[in-house]
């Protein structure tokens, strides 16, 4: 499987609408998005293919209500750092925000992800 692939079936223990990138507009909330948002490659000398690839991935949650947003977001954590497919640590702590004109709260986190290629 893919990182991709294996990402959303985690994140979907946690809340069933995880969407890369952004979400329908029309999807209920809570929802989930993610994206990547860079990384360190690994570079061999010998020019081989590495089996490892190093990902950051921005975790997003959208919410009608800041408790809600943070205890999913914090389920999130709990998910990615349990998960057997591949290693996620995240980077920092949970960052809060509010959209007034939607209005919808989010939590977003990023983190360091070790996955097979």
């Amino acid at each position: 499987m893919s990182l991709e692939s294996d990402l959303t079936a985690r994140l979907q223990t946690v809340c069933p609408r995880v969407y890369p990138d952004f979400a329908p507009v029309s999807t209920p909330r809570p929802y989930v998005t993610y994206q990547r948002i860079g990384g360190e490659p690994v570079n061999y000398i010998e020019n081989t293919v590495p089996a490892q690839r190093h990902t950051v991935v921005q975790v997003n949650v959208w919410a009608d209500t800041r408790l809600s947003a943070t205890t999913l977001i914090g389920q999130i954590e709990d998910a990615l750092r349990t998960a057997s497919a591949f290693t996620a640590r995240p980077q920092s702590a949970a960052l809060d925000d509010f959209d007034a004109d939607v209005p919808v709260y989010s939590t977003l986190m990023d983190f360091d992800i070790w996955a097979t290629r």
